[in-house]
């Protein structure tokens, strides 16, 4: 048995654990039962060797490794239990874990149904999707995020009072959308259809993290959803592509030809139903054998250094300017964002423990570079408003780069701290993570201030 000194403080931090191993879906209840004797052993045998309780647990836990480690380990020997995962199947030692499996399959279907109903409403009232109607170009987002926020909301048991945040800011969304009448070639119009999605993803994001707000972990796993979800919304759209192939190809062969059906009902419906069940797949799946956004960090991180130290010696080398018109200025502020992304889903995966290493300084060179180019950018576009004046699409880009190079500043600042050990791993997380919010404000400033302000007064 454990040495009593100390004992209540140690039961404590033996609570704290299992309650924390308790949280990762991947593991079973017999998972945490055995995880824990194994711990409570090692502690045993540190203590008998002459150290103190609470210093015996700390190296007992170090010695198991982290968490995700253990997970993946589980998750190779019972692989076969991601599979049950998703098809529900009942396991005879888990049966409240298959129960609300159930409950978010039943969720799941009734938002991707509801998004899907959703989307047909206007038709009700003679606007068209198959028409082109600007309508559902400013709408979109409003027909599927909140079906897709409501499933997380549900999932997270948020309460009442964020649930009329979320309301809040949806309706906000919708106001944005339909309260102005702008024609379809304003540079505003543009900027609402890009900007509200980007908004309101924001508010999901807020349904994401309903269980703990405050929290910069949670803040994490939710920029770890977003490329999660973007990787499995595109291979549903890869596989949807080929279902539509098949159904067009079969039906044509006996003389129907499906266009019509294919057009107005499985594309729209189909679409927006799969935003909301690309949602359920990264949660049914979230931490078994392993996460895909760390691992595509690793794969493209050395990729887009490369590009941008690229970029930077040819327009050294060439002394060509930058095009800032519209569709160069969402290129290159895409690519910050994506950079930025890189570094987030690294964070997300790296041990805070860990010393720096050769791949923490080529994310200083990544961060650096895309600094370098942004403020090319902003050099751009300052000379362009002061010589042509400004416009929504050059105020737009001048504001978001100004918030882009704030972060990309300091993160290099950071993580050169890091890698010279001399700035703690979390700094960096929290900071990443905190500014966040800035990006939400931003998009909500474009999408409700800029129509009236450039197109009104």
């Amino acid at each position: 048995m454990t040495a009593p000194d100390g004992q209540d403080e140690l039961e404590a931090q033996f609570t704290q654990w299992r309650h924390y191993v308790q949280r990762r879906p991947e593991l079973r209840q017999s998972d945490t039962e055995e995880l824990e004797d194994h711990l409570r052993g090692s502690v045993d045998e540190l203590v008998a060797v002459g150290l103190r309780a609470d210093e015996a647990f700390l190296v007992a836990v170090k010695r198991m490794g982290g968490l995700d480690e253990l997970s993946r380990e589980f998750a190779r020997e019972h692989s076969e239990r991601l599979w049950k995962q998703l098809v529900l199947t009942g396991e005879p030692d888990g049966p409240a874990a298959d129960t609300g499996a159930r409950r978010d399959l039943v969720a799941m279907v009734l938002c991707a149904a509801g998004a899907a109903v959703s989307v047909k409403v206007p038709e009700l009232f003679g606007v068209s999707i198959e028409q082109g109607d600007p309508f559902y170009g400013l709408n979109l987002s409003l027909f599927t995020l909140p079906w897709l926020a409501a499933f997380l909301a549900w999932r997270r048991r948020a309460a009442p009072g964020l649930i009329g945040v979320l309301v809040a800011l949806f309706a906000l969304g919708a106001v944005a959308a339909n309260v102005y009448r702008l024609p379809d070639d304003s540079q505003s119009f543009v900027l609402t259809c890009i900007h509200l999605p980007i908004a309101l993803w924001f508010a999901v994001g807020l349904a994401y993290v309903a269980d703990d707000v405050r929290s910069s972990r949670r803040q994490m796993d939710f920029i770890r959803f977003t490329g999660e979800w973007f990787v499995y919304l595109a291979l549903i759209a890869a596989g949807g592509g080929v279902l539509i192939a098949f159904v067009f190809g079969t039906f044509e062969a006996i003389g129907i030809v499906p266009e019509v059906f294919i057009q107005q009902w499985l594309l729209p419906c189909g679409g927006v139903a799969a935003v909301v069940v690309a949602a359920w797949l990264v949660e049914a799946k979230q931490s078994v054998v392993e996460n895909m956004a760390p691992v595509l960090a690793r794969l493209f991180t050395p990729l887009f250094t490369a590009v941008l130290l690229a970029f930077l010696v040819t327009f050294g080398w060439t002394g060509a300017g930058i095009d800032v018109e519209r569709e160069a200025l969402i290129l290159f502020d895409l690519l910050l964002v994506v950079v930025l992304g890189l570094l987030l889903y690294s964070l997300s995966a790296r041990d805070p423990l860990a010393p720096p290493g050769l791949f923490d300084k080529l994310q200083l060179a990544l961060v650096v570079s895309a600094l370098a180019i942004d403020v090319l950018v902003l050099l751009e576009i300052t000379g362009r408003i002061t010589e042509y004046g400004t416009t929504p699409n050059k105020a737009a880009a001048l504001g978001e780069n100004v918030i882009l190079l704030v972060n990309l500043a300091w993160s290099a600042w950071l993580v050169l701290g890091f890698v010279r050990r001399r700035t703690p791993f979390v700094a960096l997380e929290r900071w990443q993570t905190g500014y966040l919010p800035v990006y939400a404000a931003w998009a909500w400033v474009v999408a409700l201030a800029f129509p009236p302000l450039f197109d009104y007064l």
